[in-house]
């Protein structure tokens, strides 16, 4: 079965002048791109998705686009997403602990690191809320992580591999 995305409005940017990126692209490909709506940070490209869905669904919506669901590595990628985000809703991110035991994994097997992450704190705080949100608590006012029932329906954030040509 062969699959095909479409990009209808590409924006290329050329990452062997660009300053900023921690990370050098493959040898040989110096220009990079996002599929249209998806914001670029470093080597990879972010989405927010506003469809309310549980936490399986969400991660089923990225994976339709060739993505997954967000997994955070750096304290810089946790603080581009969030410098982007509205303060209101709350987002699957693509961490879970299928067995209730608090063995967190990322959906695209990157092994869980307890030195990067950004649990609001008392979180994580229930062994029946296995799934994870970012979202801002107003009190006081910052974005982290909460454990969350999966059924539950927010918002998600998608991340894949930037295009490299």
């Amino acid at each position: 079965m062969t699959s095909e995305t479409t990009y209808a409005e590409l924006s290329f940017k050329n990452e062997s002048k660009s300053s900023g990126t921690k990370e050098r692209p493959p040898a040989g490909k110096d220009w990079s791109c996002c599929p249209k709506d998806w914001k670029p940070f470093s080597s990879n490209c972010y989405f927010t998705s506003n469809t309310m869905r549980n936490w399986t669904e969400s991660e089923k919506n990225c994976s339709a686009m060739k993505a997954h669901l967000l997994v955070v590595n750096t304290k810089d990628e946790q603080d581009f997403i969030i410098r982007n985000m509205d303060t209101s809703p709350a987002y699957y991110i693509g961490l879970s602990d299928p067995k209730g035991k608090r063995d967190w994994q990322w959906v695209d097997q990157t092994p869980y690191n307890e030195s990067v992450t950004f649990w609001h704190s008392r979180e994580p705080s229930n062994l029946n809320e296995r799934c994870v949100i970012l979202h801002f608590r107003h009190r006081p006012r910052e974005w982290g992580w909460n454990d969350v029932p999966c059924n539950e329906h927010h918002k998600s954030l998608c991340k894949m591999t930037k295009i490299y040509l």
